[in-house]
């Protein structure tokens, strides 16, 4: 799929390919272009930027641009709709695999009271997830079957990979504030995103329901949240913790009885 787009050794950064790559509006008859020159044209274009920018290699404005080179460096060959197409393709294939569940929690910040809390934003995040995949495993074994067990994969960051790793273990311990961990095993497996496809269609998850919570897009939120994890027509796997009044797709569907075709 990603190689009909020249894509197939690249990472999938869904972020990245949706930006609008300036140089390309600069450039006569981009769309008419084969990929070599695209690229050829792009770089070029680049060069001169950097070349403008004054101050050391090591500028803040430097290093910015730089990395904003460096992340896109792989998709510049492509329109913004070839772009937003291939990553469209991705999602469409996603919302039919009928073995997937997608578990994730959404959290409104303004609504969020730290003091009623013991944990941060992002930890409540994560023992929320874990806890719904946990008792997806355990809902998901038949009776008298051996026990369903699962692993977390994660994107690897030093800092966060502590912390998550301390907090499985915990879990482990003594359960999360919903219910006791016996089907994840282990503590998270961290691994790099660049290496990993399967992290990599995470994040185009990640991107698709927080640009429809924050901006109303629906383009890829709407074949992505067919895999959220459901009992009967109640989406149980994904949450937007906001405030009671919220009516967005997620709200409705996580609501009993709602059947799906009714949510916008």
């Amino acid at each position: 799929m990603l190689k009909a787009h020249g894509l197939a050794d690249a990472e999938l950064h869904t972020a990245w390919m949706l930006r609008k790559y300036l140089e390309q509006s600069r450039i006569p008859d981009f769309e008419q272009l084969g990929a070599a020159d695209r690229r050829k044209e792009v770089q070029r274009h680049r060069n001169i930027e950097l070349s403008r920018l004054p101050g050391p290699a090591n500028d803040i404005r430097r290093r910015r641009v730089s990395k904003r080179h460096r992340h896109t460096e792989s998709y510049v060959h492509l329109t913004w709709e070839e772009r937003r197409q291939a990553v469209r393709n991705v999602a469409e294939k996603v919302s039919k695999w009928g073995f997937a569940r997608l578990f994730a929690e959404c959290v409104d910040k303004s609504h969020f009271d730290p003091t009623r809390s013991a944990r941060s934003v992002s930890e409540q995040a994560f023992e929320q997830v874990v806890s719904r995949f946990e008792q997806f495993l355990q809902n998901t074994r038949s009776p008298g079957a051996q026990r369903s067990h699962g692993l977390i994969v994660h994107d690897n960051n030093e800092t966060v990979s502590r912390k998550h790793t301390r907090m499985m273990r915990s879990f482990h311990r003594i359960g999360t504030l919903w219910t006791s961990v016996n089907c994840i095993i282990e503590t998270p497996m961290f691994v790099d995103s660049e290496l990993t496809r399967m992290v990599q269609i995470a994040d185009l998850c990640a991107y698709a329901l927080r640009r429809y919570l924050e901006n109303g897009e629906t383009d890829l939120f709407q074949p992505i949240f067919e895999r959220a994890d459901r009992i009967g027509d109640t989406a149980v796997g994904v949450r937007h913790f906001s405030p009671p009044s919220c009516d967005c797709a997620i709200c409705l569907a996580h609501q009993p009885g709602i059947p799906s075709k009714s949510v916008k």
